[in-house]
Parts: C-alpha cells; structure tokens; sequence
C-alpha cells in the first residue's frame, strides 16, 4: 500500500508590522524578524525608508488609491511571505482594518468573531498612546479624531467646552485648518499642540490659541492637541437631540425643537444603523441621527434642490459633514438605497405608494417614524395605525409670548406621529393593502 501524499503545506500567513517613528530601533524581536524573513515588504515610502538593508525583501510602496488595490497587490504575491508596514498600531485607524475586511470578503466570512484567516498582527504603541504619555492625558478619557481622509466638519461635534481631543492630523496644513475651523465655531481659545514625529529623534512640540494661530506648516506626521475653550457668548450644543431651532439654517420645513427630540426618541439610534429620512426639508433629523453615535449613517431624500443643497450646509456646519443627500422626489428616489434600519418621514405623505415602498424597505425589527399636521396624512397614518399597531400620538407644544403688558400661551400646530416596529416576515405583507391614494 502506498504511503499517502504529504498534506499541502499551510499558505503563509500576511503579516502585518506596526512602525513608530523611532523605525528600527523601536521594534521588538518578533517584528524585526518578521521584517527580515519576509520576501516582500509592502509600506509608505516613508515606512520603507526606515528599514535597514538586512531587510532583504522586495519592496513595494503602497499604491494611491489604496483600497481598490489591496486585493489585486495580495493576488499577486500569493505564496510569498509578505509583510505589510503600518503606522504604530495597525488595528486604530490603520491599514490592518482595511486588510482585515479585504481578507474577510474574500472569505465570506461575516464581520467581527474571531480574527480573518491567515493574518497575523504584530502592533506597535499608537501616535495616541505616545501623545497621552507626553500630555499626561489618560486615554480613556481623551477624545480622538481623524482628520486622515476625512473632512475637518468631523471635529465639530467633539468641541465642547474643556474637552481634551486628539486629532490625527493629515499632513502639515492640517493645524491651520483646524485652527479656522475652531474660530469659526467659537472655540478661538483653544489651546493647540502639535505633537511632532512622536517617538522618533526629531520629536518636537509647538503650541498657540486657535484665535492666534499664524505658526508655518511644519512635519507632516503630527498629532494636535486641543484643549478646548469656548469664547464668550458662544452657545453650547448639546450631545442630545433637540438642538435650538436656530442652529439651522432653514425656510420655515424644520421639524421644531421638541417635536425633532420627541421624534429621535422614537426612531431610537443605535450605534452603525442607517436611517432614511425622507422629505429632508432642513436635514435636522438626519443631522441629529449621525449626532448620537460617530457610526451612525443616514441618507436624507429632498426633492427641492435649494433644500438638498441647504441639508448638505447643515450636516457640515453641526459636524456631520458625512450625510448623503438625495436631491429627487420619493418614493422614485429610494431606488438603490442601501436597506435602512430605520425611516422617518417628514413630507409627502400622501405621494402614492411613499408609506407602502418605505415599509418594504424595512427588514423585520426596522423602526417607521411619521409626522403631519394636515388632516389627511393624518387619517392615512390613522388606517396604518389600526392595520399595523405601533403608537399613534399627539404631540401638541405651547410658547409663551407677550400679550400686551402680559404672557399668555401661544399654541403650536398639533403633530400627528406614528410609530411602529415592522414584524418579522410571517406577517401579512404590506404591499397587498390598498394603497395610500384610496384613503380620504
């Protein structure tokens, strides 16, 4: 009997080493020898630049764009032992999330659980890390931003006064930038740092107020560090819905101040849900959606183009600068959006089949939230209510305003709301209901 074939020998594993700024000198032996065995050595330029000659492999600068590139550049070195070059910790904002999720696709393998096959990551301490220990600032408490790729509006919603934040700078203009941007948003006292090739020989700190800001650009791989300080006479934003109603810019299609905090309780945002917020009108609800959890996403459908181009002002200017808008009139315009978690509907009611193509869309556990003031919609909302449950409720709101040498009440135009939960698939469908054009 012949002895059976060898068992084919186990493909080598991607190795994934992160490099501070102190290069070489600052790795452990496990990552120096991983360097040294590796056939191909795949990093930035300046990444590369930091190993010595017994790095042997071939090297392999990262191409731009880089993701679209990562599954063609590790198809072609299949079977090679390959080592990618990361900044510090590759897991914090790092290339070794975009390989992990690569290689997970790839795969078919669903996201978090165990780590993705084949892929082994030695980390180093993060610009982060390096800057808390410099600062004295306890990480758990610091808030980070990154601005790598990404619009300076995030930084918006971390500004509150005496907040420390970190912001993982995307070259050498971005302390100016972020300087503007605080003296535009009232936070000219801020005090910044930037914190200059961290860990590494050139390390070096300079510092001013976001009011005084006039320093030249200086090394490009640098972290900011902002202490932030509120001028006189600017108005905090809170962290939950309900901002003031003159935080938007608007022509009067606004969901007011208490009705949009009555309105997000409902809709009830979680961390990485997508919401459809359709009749856009100011984008409010939109905006304070993304405002509850840095991962949310919300696409906000307006078919007025002044008012989609208004949307897109507001999300940058409150901090959310990340909220597609949809410039066309639903429910055409839902075509080929992404299933939402949640929908809200603001306007429009009464367009044929905008209730029924929005319920659809939900999967089962997906959250409806709708408003009106016309009695129409009203009675529409009313026939969904006995025909799917939920909460149908009345949210009326009072000022009160001078009455000559008085104060007296002055009523705001009542909001009919509904919400509901769509059941799981078992139920009847909605799409075999009369549609809304046949309700009064």
């Amino acid at each position: 009997m012949s002895p059976a074939p060898p068992a084919p020998a186990a493909p080598e594993p991607l190795t994934v080493v992160g490099i501070g700024a102190d290069g070489w000198d600052g790795l452990p032996g496990a990552s120096r020898q991983a360097l040294c065995v590796a056939e191909v050595l795949i990093g930035g330029a300046r990444q590369l630049a930091l190993l010595p000659g017994e790095c042997a492999g071939e090297r392999v600068p990262w191409p731009s764009p880089l993701r679209p590139a990562v599954p063609g550049l590790l198809a072609a070195h299949a079977g090679r032992r390959v080592c990618v070059l990361a900044s510090g910790d590759p897991m914090f904002y790092g290339i070794g999330r975009t390989l992990t999720e690569v290689i997970r696709e790839q795969a078919a393998m669903a996201p978090g659980g165990l780590p993705a096959p084949g892929l082994r990551i030695l980390p180093h301490p993060s610009s982060v890390s390096h800057a808390c220990a410099r600062l004295g600032w306890p990480l758990e408490d610091t808030e980070v931003v990154t601005l790598v790729g990404r619009p300076a509006g995030n930084l918006v919603r971390a500004l509150y006064d005496g907040r420390q934040v970190l912001v993982l700078s995307a070259g050498a203009g971005t302390p100016a930038e972020v300087a503007a941007l605080l003296r535009e948003h009232g936070f000219g006292p801020t005090r910044m740092r930037v914190l200059e090739q961290l860990g590494g020989p050139r390390e070096r700190t300079v510092e001013g107020t976001a009011q005084d800001w006039d320093l030249p650009p200086g090394d490009p791989l640098n972290v900011l560090a902002l202490d932030c300080r509120r001028a006189p006479g600017t108005r905090p934003l809170g962290t939950v819905p309900g901002l003031p109603d003159d935080a938007y810019e608007h022509d009067g299609q606004l969901t007011k101040r208490h009705v949009r905090a009555a309105t997000l309780a409902a809709l009830a945002p979680a961390p990485g849900e997508l919401l459809w917020d359709v009749g856009g009108g100011s984008g409010s609800i939109a905006v304070e959606w993304l405002r509850a959890h840095r991962s949310c996403r919300a696409v906000s459908v307006e078919r007025d183009a002044v008012r989609a181009e208004r949307i897109g002002r507001n999300a940058r200017t409150l901090g959310v600068p990340g909220l597609r808008v949809v410039s066309g009139a639903a429910p055409a315009a839902l075509d080929g959006l992404p299933t939402p978690d949640a929908v809200f509907i603001g306007g429009g009611l009464t367009a044929p089949g905008l209730l029924a193509a929005c319920w659809a869309a939900l999967p089962a556990g997906g959250r409806i939230v709708a408003n009106t003031v016309t009695l129409e919609s009203e009675a529409l909302l009313a026939d969904w209510y006995r025909r799917h449950g939920g909460e149908l409720v009345r949210l009326a709101v009072a000022h009160a305003v001078p009455v000559g040498g008085f104060t007296g009440w002055r009523q705001a135009m009542p909001v009919t709301q509904w919400a509901a939960v769509k059941p799981p698939a078992a139920a009847p469908s909605p799409t075999a209901l009369p549609q809304e054009t046949e309700q009064p």
